[in-house]
């Protein structure tokens, strides 16, 4: 399914964007659960930096 979505995304005449994928543990479980966003390119180190 990711690669449909990407896919899609390369159209011409569209800015850049990138599909961010972090893992994220959560407090109550201990497990980790998959976070997904769809940012533009210029804004992908920022998606990654915030918590």
């Amino acid at each position: 399914m990711a690669k449909k979505v990407v896919a899609t995304l390369k159209t011409k005449g569209v800015k850049n964007y990138a599909k961010v994928i972090r893992a994220v543990k959560s407090e109550k479980t201990g497990a980790y659960t998959f976070r997904e966003e769809i940012v533009s390119v210029d804004h992908v180190k920022d998606s990654l930096s915030k918590n």
